[in-house]
């Protein structure tokens, strides 16, 4: 009688969902880089345990207590980053029920739900206290370096080959993309207490040993998208550092894309001449990123978008539904462009985009929703940064910016915001840069360093 068993623990969380929902905020942030997925059909739907159940929880007690009560900051609910978040929202409830498959979409619709509303909406009230942001990034390390330390002594054992580093972090990642992409956010986050902050030399020397260690984690993972997210990301901290204006980078940005445009030919057959596929020299395996004739992760990549953008002109506004991409994009393949690696049975996987993905499935206004978001993250981290008078608040600003730009620049090339592997520390990290924003835009310099 399990039931009998795990009741303490049931009375628990049912306390703590009352009186201290910050500690289960804690508490998922501390378990979600040790959730394991429990897949059996015989239990029910796929769940990642106990991160979900928890969130899922959280979710409900947040809905209750908004109808029950209908309190809820409105400088957190009426700022543009939420405007965007509820728009995103919204039109995916939409187009879940004029969806191919309002069943799966729908499901879909509640788990982005119970992933957005404890970990966005909730948690820019946890970080009402800027203290509890870096209580919330420790808590999340903390465990996702036991999965690396897990992973490099498996990969280790299976002598560090590039084949191994796909699958050496099962079963709390399902392959090395999530694994590394996760990584790379907290990446620039431990540069900056390594670098910035510490008085305290216990926590700094911590700090510097952290870092070290997701450098190398990311380093092992032979993720070609990971690396390439950090590159970008070096390359917007010069653009703060250096103070280079909007309206350069615009034409920077403009430049390249005409340039792209008026040379694509001629640049599609210089790439085509690249054969190189990934290998385990660091060197090959970057070579490999441009490869599109015979690297067959980047070929299938292409092949799900194309077939994303099929899908997209034959149901241009509400797209397909949200979550049945996987479903549908079968017929729309054409057979030069099918891999080895390619399925018809839907069992693979999804359009391998945040923006490509959501153009098939909920049309050109899904799309649209997720750039919103990133857009008006972005301006509100750029404004707080250059407006603000405290040093400490402007670096932690840009730290967390750094982090999420290496998952939505990731997000080109990978979607995977509806895991709770990468929703939670995303998510909460938009939640610290809109809480910043709100409750701490205005806070005088400090004379003493910050610790934490």
């Amino acid at each position: 009688m399990y039931w009998v068993a795990a009741a303490p623990l049931v009375l628990g969380i049912l306390y703590l969902s009352v009186f201290r929902i910050d500690i289960l905020l804690y508490i998922i942030a501390f378990s979600t880089p040790l959730a394991i997925i429990l897949n059996d059909k015989s239990t029910g739907p796929a769940l990642s345990i106990p991160s979900e159940p928890l969130l899922f929880g959280i979710m409900l007690l947040f809905i209750f207590k908004f109808i029950f009560e209908g309190k809820f900051d409105k400088k957190i609910l009426f700022h543009p980053v939420s405007l965007a978040i509820l728009f995103h929202i919204g039109w995916t409830f939409f187009t879940s029920l004029t969806s191919s498959d309002p069943i799966v979409s729908l499901k879909y619709f509640v788990s982005q739900l119970w992933f957005i509303l404890p970990m966005y909406f909730l948690c820019t009230q946890l970080f009402r206290d800027k203290k509890n942001i870096h209580r919330f990034i420790w808590l999340y390390v903390s465990t996702l370096l036991i999965v690396i330390i897990y992973t490099i002594v498996r990969h280790a054992q299976h002598g560090w080959t590039q084949k191994a580093a796909h699958w050496v972090m099962i079963p709390f990642y399902n392959d090395h993309t999530a694994y590394a992409a996760v990584i790379a956010i907290f990446i620039p986050i431990f540069l900056l207490y390594s670098t910035e902050w510490n008085t305290n030399l216990r926590n700094r020397s911590l700090s510097i040993v952290v870092f070290v260690t997701l450098v190398t984690a990311i380093i092992l993972s032979y993720t070609r998208a990971a690396w390439l997210s950090l590159a970008v990301a070096v390359g917007v901290y010069f653009i703060f550092k250096l103070r280079i204006r909007f309206y350069t980078v615009a034409v920077i940005g403009i430049t390249v894309l005409t340039l792209f445009l008026t040379f694509r030919t001629d640049i599609m057959i210089y790439l085509e001449r690249n054969d190189q596929d990934s290998a385990t020299d660091i060197n090959k395996h970057l070579q490999s990123i441009f490869n599109i004739s015979t690297d067959a992760s980047n070929l299938e990549r292409i092949n799900r978008w194309n077939s994303a953008f099929r899908m997209f002109e034959q149901k241009p506004f509400l797209g397909w539904g949200p979550g049945t991409y996987q479903f549908n994009y079968a017929p729309f393949q054409k057979s030069s462009e099918m891999t080895i690696i390619s399925t018809n049975a839907g069992d693979m996987g999804n359009a391998h985009s945040e923006y490509i993905g959501p153009l098939a499935e909920q049309g050109v206004l899904g799309m649209l929703a997720m750039i919103l978001i990133v857009v008006s993250l972005i301006y509100t981290a750029t404004v707080l940064y250059s407006t603000s008078q405290n040093q400490h608040l402007k670096v932690l600003t840009l730290a967390i910016l750094l982090g999420l730009i290496t998952y939505f620049t990731h997000g080109v090339l990978n979607n995977f915001l509806d895991t709770d592997k990468l929703a939670v520390p995303v998510w909460s990290f938009i939640a610290i840069i809109v809480a910043l924003d709100v409750y701490h835009r205005d806070e005088k310099p400090e004379n003493k360093k910050l610790k934490h």
